[in-house]
């Protein structure tokens, strides 16, 4: 049973490193406030932010299934992940908005697009 698992992780990094389409839908996870943090004043809102990066990922990534979710910082969702990541943005002093691709932080303040397509890519997503 132990090599099927390793067959199949086996696999599944073959696939990613050919850069064919992954079937997995990622969850993007982009987290900030209304207002706007203090050190990011000349930049877009965390909302301006999050409908600009789910514009830009839907064209490049065109007909590639991905989730993008915003949470308000200071009104998180019931789901505990988010509450918890939510409270650390506040305590830690992040720079919001923060944007976090399968739970792993690929953007902060001024998330730059370059940075999420590599980080997609990396699990299967193709330009289109």
């Amino acid at each position: 049973m132990l090599l099927n698992v390793n067959v199949v992780k086996w696999r599944e990094e073959q696939v990613l490193h050919r850069g064919e389409k992954s079937e997995k839908e990622i969850e993007i996870t982009v987290y900030g406030a209304e207002q706007l943090c203090p050190s990011c004043v000349n930049l877009p809102s965390s909302k301006e932010t999050y409908e600009w990066l789910e514009a830009a990922l839907s064209r490049k990534f065109a007909n590639q299934p991905f989730k993008i979710v915003y949470v308000d910082i200071h009104n998180p969702p019931e789901e505990e992940d988010k509450k918890e990541f939510a409270l650390r943005v506040i305590e830690e002093d992040m720079f919001y908005p923060v944007v976090l691709l399968e739970d792993e932080i690929v953007g902060e303040g001024n998330p730059k697009l370059k940075t999420i397509y590599a980080e997609m890519e990396k699990y299967g997503y193709q330009a289109v």
